[in-house]
């Protein structure tokens, strides 16, 4: 959808200097926005998807059952209305989705322009956010391939600062990220002279095609990376054997001040601030590389945390950083980034500057956001997990209406919209660079001050996390805190390159996307009542379309009903040979087909267009149904309990490792079950009711003397109960055929099928 030749679309353009540019008055952006092709035949199909819909509802409403037989039973009526519900909202969510497709727009950047305007003096301080919270679900190992791949940016190390949060403040994560330190040294004058990519180490490493086309036949190449490899492998031996041990070994501890801070560190939710700045300029002798030149600052932090005081998980970590950040280091331009998302390309930030330094539409955006995408994929994509549409076509949708949501992760902001200033159509952009105002202070002076601003009481009383930094008080903290930035004024951009700027790991079974979107979706759920809710907030400030676009993620958990809905009422009527559809030979069923066929080809397509394949498309539609039935509905019952202040969600960290039989069936695309859990009670219950529906219509269906015609007013529920089962194939595997580790457990096995057997049995006697 984004590949475009940018000979016919780029602004003809020749290198003046930029005296010569001042001087004849002519302008060129840093950056161009390009409208999608096929925009106009993709708004003639919404328009005649939209008559569609519209004449289904008319169907709904002309032929209740109550008007047509003048009698008529009430599980009928309410199975009717059911259905027209269920049609209404989903006709409201395609809505929303199609308002994410009306404009669809991509950027391009001219980093050759910004390096002849701003190179010398004026490109700003750039602060870099890596946030990790678990070191046994995230592994140090990968947490510092993050760090290094960020540290080793194509900018100049004097304006780069980077700051791990360890918010489970792990002497071990320290110990890693010390390690990283030293073979940074080796590691950015390596990439800098082999103009590496990626710049993580392990995902270098393990890119054997990168590597044997990287000067082959250079020998100082060869031998550079011979040792540099031998250099990393070591580091990591290093840190596995101190995360095997549990605790750094003593002999290493002497030799480092910092270990001392863990002296009075009673748990994870429990310990004083502990800060330690690595790496800085001051510290000239320890902050230079093999070739001597200066290292990015480096920076250690595991804010203070006390039982008693609520420390707002990820939200809280990141306004801990911005506030010491604006201490140490001040970069006008933050980038803030997972542990488990590498910088996959050394221009992200000179790419975003041409958004934020263009000299007529920069001073209005106030983040650039760039998508998260996923390395782990598998070919098909098994799970869903690369949420195509939402990354390659929905936030360039949004993009189009004024700037997409802050996903959470691959984002960068400026500081000051971050920190609550509003937009003022007077501001105008001023990047300062070495004259940035930052407190001169020895290193050990610096520490002491800025710990303070980690504290856990430092936010009581003030505005943080309400006006300033990201908002609290919502599991997707990010989606509220960028909406919050957009109702000020600000406009933010979709970034979504050709060479992807982070690359990430996504969950590897399918309870672990499961609880993940379960949180997500709760999390959209609160924000759909809350002060921050797209219905209401800030109205006059922005655009329609985007609060659309905004519905459509904030209504997730609803879609529960609608699907559940048609999940379990047609085939529950047609077991009792009800229809609720009209016949195959109706004018009325002209616009059931047209929605249902025009819909599934429309969304292969453009499936297909943005990179999937037929089998991944399928899969997708599999993770819709899995969501819809399970992962919704408990986001929306949770979200329900909690207003009676009967739940609380907790936040929760997607483990980044898995066992070795995990992955051998995650590489082969087989579903990985392998546990009890109410999530697949849901699921396996629902596929054998359908299942138990469908045998028992088709032994009728061959029995009865009309044969096919007594059930061609149910052709649709047919074909709808068909799909259902032949979706559901792999919990039928899991359920019945399979024997290794990863299949569903016997006792959900048993508790399934006894729970679908006796609602065919109980519906079959009580309606």
């Amino acid at each position: 959808m984004h590949d475009w030749d940018s000979s016919i679309y780029s602004i003809p353009w020749t290198p003046k200097s930029e005296l010569e540019v001042m001087k004849s008055g002519e302008y060129y952006p840093l950056f161009e926005t390009i409208r999608s092709r096929g925009w106009l035949i993709n708004r003639v199909f919404e328009t005649s998807m939209f008559v569609a819909i519209c004449f289904i509802y008319l169907y709904r409403l002309s032929h209740v059952p109550l008007v047509i037989k003048g009698e008529v039973d009430g599980f009928v009526l309410w199975a009717w209305f059911g259905l027209f519900g269920a049609e209404l909202w989903f006709g409201l969510s395609w809505l929303f989705s199609q308002a994410l497709r009306w404009n669809v727009i991509f950027r391009k950047t001219f980093k050759s322009r910004l390096s002849q305007r701003y190179e010398e003096k004026l490109l700003p301080r750039v602060d870099i956010f890596v946030c990790t919270a678990d070191p046994d679900l995230e592994p140090p190992v990968m947490v510092i391939n993050t760090v290094l791949s960020v540290m080793a940016y194509d900018y100049p190390a004097e304006k780069l600062s980077v700051y791990l949060s360890d918010d489970a403040a792990s002497e071990i994560t320290f110990y890693a990220l010390l390690e990283a330190s030293t073979f940074a040294k080796y590691w950015l004058p390596f990439c800098k002279k082999f103009k590496v990519e990626p710049r993580s180490p392990a995902a270098y490493f393990n890119n054997n095609l990168n590597v044997s086309l990287t000067s082959p036949h250079d020998h100082n190449h060869a031998k550079d990376l011979e040792v540099v490899k031998k250099l990393y492998e070591d580091m990591k031996i290093r840190i596995k054997k101190a995360a095997k041990l549990g605790g750094v070994p003593k002999e290493i501890r002497s030799k480092h001040n910092g270990f001392f801070q863990w002296d009075s560190y009673s748990s994870r939710r429990d310990h004083d601030t502990i800060l330690q700045i690595l790496l800085h300029k001051k510290d000239a002798h320890n902050s230079k590389d093999v070739n001597g030149f200066i290292l990015p600052t480096l920076v250690y932090l595991a804010r203070e945390k006390r039982p008693k005081h609520h420390h707002n998980f990820k939200a809280g970590a990141m306004n801990a950083l911005l506030r010491v950040s604006s201490k140490i280091s001040n970069g006008k331009v933050i980038l803030n980034v997972d542990c488990d998302m590498y910088s996959n390309n050394s221009q992200s930030v000179r790419d975003i500057l041409c958004f934020f330094m263009d000299e007529e539409k920069g001073h209005e955006i106030a983040y650039v956001q760039f998508p998260q995408n996923i390395e782990n994929l598998t070919k098909n994509d098994l799970y869903g997990t690369a949420m195509l549409a939402p990354s390659e076509v929905e936030l360039h949708g949004a993009d189009g209406y004024g700037g997409p949501m802050y996903i959470g992760t691959c984002c960068f902001h400026r500081r000051e919209a971050l920190c609550g200033k509003k937009f003022d159509g007077r501001y105008t952009n001023e990047w300062e660079s070495e004259n940035e105002h930052v407190i001169e202070t020895s290193l050990q002076e610096l520490e002491e001050k800025s710990k303070a601003l980690a504290n856990c009481t430092y936010e009581e009383n003030t505005q943080w996390g309400k006006k300033m930094g990201l908002r609290y008080g919502c599991l997707v903290e990010d989606v509220i805190t960028g909406f919050s930035i957009q109702s000020q004024g600000w406009k933010s951009v979709y970034y979504n390159p050709m060479r992807k700027g982070f690359l990430g790991l996504a969950p590897t079974t399918l309870l672990q996307t499961l609880v993940q979107h379960k949180r997500w979706a709760e999390g959209h759920f609160q924000i759909l009542f809350s002060n921050y809710s797209s219905l209401w907030h800030a109205p006059g400030t922005i655009n329609l379309g985007l609060r659309m676009g905004y519905l459509r993620f904030n209504s997730w958990a609803t879609t529960c009903l609608p699907t559940l809905s048609y999940s379990i009422i047609p085939s529950l009527c047609l077991l009792k040979s009800i229809p609720l559809f009209p016949k195959i030979y109706s004018p009325w069923f002209i616009p059931f087909a047209y929605v249902i066929l025009g819909e599934g080809i429309h969304s292969l397509l453009e499936f297909l267009l943005i990179g999937g394949t037929m089998k991944g498309w399928w899969n997708d539609l599999r993770m819709w149904l899995y969501k819809g039935t399970s992962s919704y509905l408990f986001a929306f019952i949770d979200n329900i309990l909690k207003l009676f202040g009967l739940s609380d969600s907790p936040f929760t960290v997607t483990a980044k490792i898995m066992d070795e039989d995990v992955s051998q069936r995650y590489e082969k695309e087989v579903m990985e079950f392998g546990a009890s859990s109410p999530l697949f009670t849901v699921l396996a219950t629902l596929a054998l009711f359908n299942l138990f529906c469908l045998l028992a219509t088709l032994k009728e269906l061959v029995l009865s003397e009309g044969g096919f015609r007594a059930y061609e007013e149910m052709v649709l529920q047919l074909l709808l109960c068909a799909f259902l089962v032949l979706i559901n194939f792999p919990i039928y595997q899991g359920l019945f055929f399979r024997k290794d580790k990863g299949r569903l457990p016997s006792s959900l096995a048993i508790k399934s099928t006894a729970l679908a057997l006796s609602a065919c049995i109980l519906s079959k006697i009580l309606i």
